[in-house]
């Protein structure tokens, strides 16, 4: 079975784009078969795995839309294992032509029905909002991981998001469930970041993940070297929270969580 999960926050910069690039990445060092897809405009996924927008005129915006097929937009990366289908500006237009289009929640969900089997998971890196490109990722979804940043605003609007993903799940995917709240830019540091993950933990219980991933420079880095932190310096402290974290996503999808 495919575990189809989606990196949701409404709020920009919690680290949802960086998580979905390194989880993919230590999904793949696992032998894991990933295929990671590019919900935002911005193209910030690809770009960190070293395509640049112009060079490529897959996008996924052309598969949501019905012009191509997915199987036709997919780009091999130079992770062994990792696939990406990209994004590009064209997608910010999707808002809005979608309002009128049939069957405009199920629009990835359906598209990504032939190429499904051909993957363990595949990952949608969400824009920061929740519109109908979020939703059509919620529909497909079979699990939401919400990278949370240890501020005071970014939980305030977590609350908002299990909301939305409790809405979504009664009325359009009875199958969406939350697999875990992720703790990034960690810094012990400073006691604000305690506090919230005192709060997380306190609300949310076995749903946040037990790693953490603490704010470190390699991690920041490596998107600007079109690479994952993994394959950008193994050993870095980010990388190998990362990896702790691929390793509790098995786990927890294991036992069905």
């Amino acid at each position: 079975m495919t575990e189809i999960i989606a990196f949701a926050n409404q709020k920009g910069g919690v680290g949802k784009t960086t998580t979905a690039i390194n989880l993919g990445a230590s999904l793949a060092g696992i032998k894991k078969r990933v295929l990671l897809i590019d919900l935002d405009a911005q193209g910030n996924a690809g770009t960190g795995l070293g395509f640049v927008r112009s060079s490529h005129s897959q996008s996924v915006y052309d598969v949501i839309m019905g012009r191509s097929s997915a199987a036709n937009n997919i780009l091999s990366t130079a992770v062994p294992g990792l696939h990406i289908l990209p994004s590009t500006q064209a997608l910010a237009n999707a808002e809005v032509e979608l309002l009128d289009m049939e069957n405009r929640e199920y629009r990835l969900r359906d598209a990504l029905q032939p190429i499904m089997e051909h993957y363990d998971y595949i990952l949608l890196d969400c824009p920061p909002n929740l519109g109908y490109v979020t939703l059509n990722a919620l529909t497909t979804a079979n699990h939401v991981i919400i990278p949370l940043q240890c501020e005071f605003f970014p939980m305030e609007g977590v609350l908002h998001l299990v909301n939305n993903i409790r809405s979504v799940r009664a009325s359009f995917n009875k199958n969406l469930n939350i697999l875990g709240v992720l703790l990034t830019m960690y810094d012990k540091r400073y006691g604000m970041t305690r506090e919230v993950e005192d709060n997380v933990r306190a609300t949310f219980g076995d749903r946040v993940f037990k790693t953490v991933v603490p704010r470190n420079v390699r991690v920041a880095e490596a998107p600007s070297h079109g690479k994952p932190a993994l394959y950008y310096d193994f050993n870095s402290t980010g990388a190998q929270a990362y990896l702790r974290v691929a390793t509790e996503v098995v786990q927890k999808l294991e036992k069905g969580e």
